[in-house]
C-alpha cells in the first residue's frame, strides 16, 4: 500500500496507541473524582497538560481539550462572538478556510454579520494591505485565517497578520493551526486562539484542542457537567489526553521539511512532464500538500484507478468530497477546469523514496488508460 492522504488523517503511531492503551488500564479514575483513583488520574492528566502546553509555548491554563478541530473552530467562532456581542459585526476571512471555519460562519452572516473575504496574493497568502483596509473599514470582533490552507497547502504569515491585528484591540485572532502542527514549525505568540486535532499528526481519532490565550473570554457550547475548563463540560478523556502527548512530542521531534519538499519537487517535476496535468500549490505551499489538476478525468475517476493499485489520494479535502468545485483552487488559479478537477496528494516524513518513484510511474500508466477510454 502507497499512502498518500496524510493530510485527512494519519495512521496511528505505536507508541501513541500503547499509551493510549497503558492509561486506559492503569488509570481507571475520572480526574474530577476526589478519591486516590481520581487524584491518581488528575495527576497524570496534569503532567500531560504541561507537556503539551509546553510544546505549544502557551501556559497551561491555556489549553481547552476538545473532540478535534472542527469542535475547536466551533467554539473559538461562536464562542467569540457569543461572549463579545457588542464589540463588531464584521469578521474576516478567507475562501482557502476548511468547512469547519466557513460553515459557522455562513450560520452567522444569516445572523446579521458581516463576513469579509480577505484578498489573496498571486501565491495564495493573505493581502495584507487589504486586511488593514477591510479592519479599518468597520468594527471587527474577530479574524480567522488557517495557518496552512487543507487543499492547497498555502502557509499563511501568521505572525505579521497577528501583528497587525494587535493594532485592534477589540478584534481577536483565530488560526487554524491542524495542518500545520507537527509539520512545520509553529508559533502562536500572535493568535488568541488556535484549533487542532492529534489525529493529524500520528495520534488518536477524536482528541484535539483548542489554544485560548489567558486574556480571552469565550461562551462555551456545551453547558453542565465539571471538566478540566468552565470553557468544556464533559468528564476529561484521559486516555486520548496522554496519547496526544505523546503524539505531539514525537511529531516536534520529527520535523523534516527539506525532506518531504524534495519528495514534493520530485513529484512536481515529473507531473510536469505529462499534458494538461497543473500543479495548483504555490511556491508559498508547504512541501506536505501538492494540489494538482488533471484536466480530461474526472478527480473520483482517478481516485479510485489508483485505488486498484493500492495508491490512495484525496480528492479536494477530506471534509469537502461532496463538493463538485473548490473554492481554494478557484481562489488560487482563478480557474473552474482546475477547481473542478483537483487532487490532493499529501506526504509524510515517513513517505519513501521508493513510494513516491511507484506512485509516479502508475499514475503516468494510469492516466494514459483513462484518456484513451474517454
Amino acid at each position: 500500500m502507497i499512502y498518500l492522504d496524510y493530510s485527512a488523517t494519519t495512521p496511528v503511531a505505536t507508541e501513541v496507541l500503547d499509551t493510549f492503551v497503558k492509561t486506559s488500564k492503569n488509570y481507571i479514575g475520572n480526574p474530577n473524582s476526589l478519591h486516590t483513583l481520581g487524584v491518581k488520574s488528575k495527576k497524570l492528566m496534569d503532567q500531560a497538560t504541561l507537556q503539551i502546553t509546553q510544546l505549544l509555548g502557551v501556559q497551561k491554563n491555556e489549553l481547552i481539550y476538545t473532540s478535534g478541530a472542527t469542535e475547536s473552530n466551533n467554539l473559538a467562532i461562536k464562542g467569540i462572538v457569543g461572549k463579545y456581542p457588542n464589540r463588531g459585526k464584521q469578521i474576516i476571512t478567507t475562501s482557502l478556510e476548511h468547512s469547519s471555519i466557513l460553515e459557522p460562519l455562513h450560520q452567522l452572516e444569516n445572523q446579521g454579520y458581516h463576513i469579509r473575504y480577505v484578498h489573496l496574493l498571486q501565491d495564495g497568502t493573505v493581502d495584507l494591505v487589504h486586511l488593514k483596509k477591510l479592519l479599518e473599514e468597520e468594527d471587527t470582533v474577530l479574524v480567522s485565517i488557517a495557518m496552512t490552507s487543507s487543499e492547497v497547502g498555502i502557509l499563511q504569515p501568521i505572525e505579521e497578520i497577528g501583528e497587525i491585528i494587535k493594532e485592534y484591540p477589540k478584534c481577536f485572532f483565530h488560526s487554524d493551526i491542524t495542518q500545520a502542527l507537527g509539520k512545520v514549525p509553529v508559533s502562536l505568540q500572535n493568535v488568541d486562539l488556535a484549533s487542532f486535532s492529534a489525529h493529524k499528526f500520528y495520534g488518536l481519532k477524536g482528541i484535539g484542542g483548542l489554544v485560548k490565550k489567558e486574556k480571552v473570554e469565550l461562551k462555551p457550547l456545551f453547558d453542565g457537567g465539571k471538566s478540566t475548563t468552565r470553557y468544556r463540560s464533559g468528564t476529561p478523556a484521559l486516555a486520548l489526553i496522554t496519547s496526544l502527548a505523546k503524539a505531539l512530542r514525537l511529531s516536534l521531534e520529527t520535523i523534516n521539511v527539506e525532506y518531504v519538499k524534495q519528495l514534493n519537487d520530485k513529484i512536481q517535476m515529473k507531473l510536469k512532464e505529462i499534458l494538461d496535468v497543473h500543479i495548483n500549490s504555490t511556491s508559498q505551499s508547504i512541501p506536505h500538500i501538492l494540489n494538482i489538476s488533471v484536466h480530461g478525468v474526472k478527480p473520483e475517476t482517478l481516485l479510485h484507478a489508483l485505488e486498484e493499485k493500492d495508491i490512495y489520494i484525496s480528492t479536494m479535502s477530506a471534509c469537502s468530497s461532496s463538493q463538485s468545485e473548490s473554492l481554494a483552487v478557484k481562489s488560487v488559479t482563478h480557474n473552474t477546469l482546475d477547481a473542478t478537477t483537483s487532487i490532493r496528494i499529501s506526504l509524510s516524513v515517513h513517505t519513501t523514496q521508493e513510494e513516491v518513484d511507484t506512485f509516479l510511474k502508475v499514475f503516468k500508466e494510469v492516466i494514459s488508460k483513462l484518456r484513451l477510454r474517454s
